[in-house]
């Protein structure tokens, strides 16, 4: 079993017309075990900017510490929040300073940038970046969350729409994975608010 698997994960971004969406499951397990229902694997950075870590849990949230401290630092020298786009590449840089002994994490960053355009993308665990116009992926459960938002996924989606896509498109795809699971955990974003859900998937 690869390290990447060992606690399960499934993360998914979507984006709509003008907005984003960013969901992930609730499980974190040792293998099949299950160890907690009720995992977080989206953070904010800020009111517009979200980054989801899928891989072993315990590098995922030195990193986010990592990335908290960087931005607060950004924060202080600019007196402005970072772009989505800027944010990118600062995750990449530190994710491949560490390339020989890497942090185990394939992170998620999605965003609205200038003009509140969505931006969304993904990297490896070394930060070589894939940007997408339409949905990225992350985790466990990326083989099946692939086949779910290509069938699923229309451009231009209003946030209602988009919320439903991507809320259906989780649960199909990590009912087809034993790693991840038991419930969801979706951030629909747009320029005036954030909207939280929690959503409730088969629980074995």
């Amino acid at each position: 079993m690869s390290i990447f698997e060992y606690n399960g994960s499934a993360l998914v971004a979507m984006v709509g017309k003008n907005c984003f969406a960013i969901a992930s499951d609730r499980r974190l397990g040792v293998q099949l075990q299950t160890i907690a229902t009720d995992f977080q694997r989206i953070y904010k950075i800020h009111d517009k900017l979200f980054i989801g870590l899928s891989g072993l849990g315990t590098d995922a949230q030195t990193l986010y510490q990592r990335l908290v401290f960087r931005h607060k630092l950004y924060e202080l020298r600019e007196e402005r929040d970072m772009k989505p786009e800027t944010f990118a590449s600062l995750v990449s840089a530190i994710l491949y300073e560490k390339r020989f002994g890497p942090y185990f994490c394939q992170p998620v960053i999605a965003g609205l940038g200038d003009d509140d355009k969505p931006f969304i993308c993904t990297m490896d665990a070394i930060g070589a970046k894939e940007l997408a116009k339409d949905f990225v992926v992350a985790g466990t459960a990326s083989e099946s969350l692939y086949g779910a938002c290509e069938a699923m996924f229309k451009p231009d989606l209003e946030p209602e729409e988009l919320f439903e896509t991507i809320s259906q498109a989780l649960l199909s795809s990590v009912d087809r994975d034993c790693l991840s699971g038991w419930g969801g955990h979706v951030y629909v974003v747009t320029p005036t608010e954030v909207t939280e859900k929690i959503l409730k998937g088969r629980m074995d």
